[in-house]
Formats: C-alpha cells, structure tokens, sequence
C-alpha cells in the first residue's frame, strides 16, 4: 500500500502546491491513499479571521490554514477524485503547551481524520530562524526542545501521531547533540504516547534535508519499538512536487529491520494497521 501521511498544499505558509494538483500527482505516482495535514502554529502565526495584525519572517505572511476553505476543498476533491485515491482530512499542529486551549477550540470544530502533533517553536521562537538556539548552548535548547515536548503529550490527548520527533537534530548547526544526553527524556515521551495509544511517524524528509540518520533516528524507531509501541504512520512532509511520496519504500525496509510488522493510515482520528 502505497501512501503518504504528511503532505502540505497551498494552504501551508510555506507551500505553493495547489491541493488539486497534489490529488493529480498522487493518482499519476500509483498512490492508495493520502492525507494533507497543513500548518497551523498558534503563537508564531494567526489565523485569517482573528483580527490579529499578521506577522511576518522572511517577506512571508505567517498565517495558517483557511479552514473554511481547506475543508471546502477536500470535501470537493473526495467527490471529484475518491473512486481513484483516498484523500484523508488532516493538520500539523505545531504546539506550545501555552496554545493548548487555542488547538483544543480548533479541534472541536471539523471531524479531522488525523492530526500530526509538533513542535516547532518554543516560548514563539522558531528553530527554522535559529531565533529559538540563539543565546542558549547546545546543551540547553535540546533539553528545552524536548521538555516542552514532554509537558505537550502530558498534557494534550487529541492527536495521532508525534511529527519530526527529534526535529531540533534538524535545525542544530552545531551538530549532532549525543543522543544519551535527552535519552531520558525521549523514553518518557515514548512513554506517554504507548499509555495514550498514539503514535509516532517516520518523517522521510530526512533524506532531502541530507541527514545521517532517518527521523526519528534509528534509535529512537528501536526504542519506541522495544517499549512496545506499534503505531507508526509514513510521511514525507511534502512541500513541492519533488516531495510527494518520496522514500517511502525505505522507510518501510527500515520498520521491517527495526522489528515492526504494520504501519497505520488513520480514518476519524482511529488507527488502521496494514502489514509491511
């Protein structure tokens, strides 16, 4: 089964990839099934409607998802398309554990299929931008990046999966942070996720970014698996055409080495496990 479960449009800040076009390629590449999960991140942007002066970084608007329409829009393409490809209604939802109560009122709105829980800014300071590692060492903004991850998955319940676990490997221009050094922390958010019955994806964007190791890395993959997690969704946090269902077959060699017999697809927030 042929899939992907990370996939921004036009809808995203930071993508131009009209929603009907990505259908059109996803038909043209021989996909089962997708599922488009745009940007919403309460704290760095705003949504249209808020009356909130719109910020801006780099000459970009920073807005997230036009609901009304985004909903629209799938509504239209399942209709015009579905007989030919499963098109699943999702969002990321970049979080803060002080823009809990804005996800929660979004949540209660739409009957979302899945949600991608991350993180990409702490205290509204991006990783992207660096403005979040500026003035902290090595040490102190991984320790803060996973704290807040932490407190999230604690905290927060309606989501599906964790996006990009270890995102901040992403964004370190000092290199890699020794993985024994937030250990700790990543098996206690493990933890949590396992207790809640959520999950984690492999973010295969790792490739195209030029990183050593997948995302999340081996390791984390091993140790989720060894603490007895088994949902795992595939995402290749597409942006552009290039992007759409790359490495997808990797990432499937890589749960079958790791131990994992399944990966999910979800459908109104439930898991749907197909085997590897």
């Amino acid at each position: 089964m042929f899939v992907d479960y990370h996939v921004h449009t036009q809808y995203s800040d930071d993508s131009d990839y009209p929603m009907e076009e990505v259908v059109k390629d996803a038909i043209r590449l021989g996909m089962d099934e997708i599922c488009f999960t745009d940007h919403v991140d309460y704290g760095a942007k705003v949504d249209l409607d808020s009356g909130e002066e719109i910020p801006y970084c780099n000459g970009l608007a920073m807005v997230n998802v036009d609901y009304p329409a985004y909903v629209r829009q799938i509504g239209e393409l399942r209709e015009r398309y579905g007989s030919q490809l499963t098109i699943r209604m999702g969002l990321e939802f970049g979080m803060q554990v002080h823009t809990i109560p804005k996800f929660e009122a979004l949540y209660a709105r739409y009957p979302f299929d899945f949600i991608i829980l991350s993180v990409h800014q702490v205290e509204d300071k991006g990783f992207w931008s660096q403005e979040f590692q500026q003035g902290r060492t090595q040490k102190e903004y991984n320790e803060r990046y996973y704290e807040e991850l932490l407190s999230l998955v604690r905290q927060y319940q309606n989501y599906s999966v964790l996006g990009h676990l270890d995102l901040i490997v992403r964004y370190d221009k000092m290199g890699i942070y020794p993985f024994r050094y937030v250990r700790h922390y990543v098996e206690e958010i493990l933890q949590e996720v396992i207790k809640n019955g959520k999950g984690i994806e492999v973010n295969t964007s790792s490739h195209r970014y030029g990183l050593t190791d997948a995302t999340p890395s081996a390791e984390i993959l091993k140790m989720y698996h060894d603490m007895g997690g088994q949902i795992v969704t595939l995402g290749s946090d597409s942006h552009a055409p290039a992007h759409l269902g790359t490495y997808m077959a990797e990432a499937k060699e890589l749960l079958k080495s790791i131990g994992f017999e399944s990966f999910c697809t979800y459908e109104r927030m439930q898991p749907i496990f197909h085997r590897l």
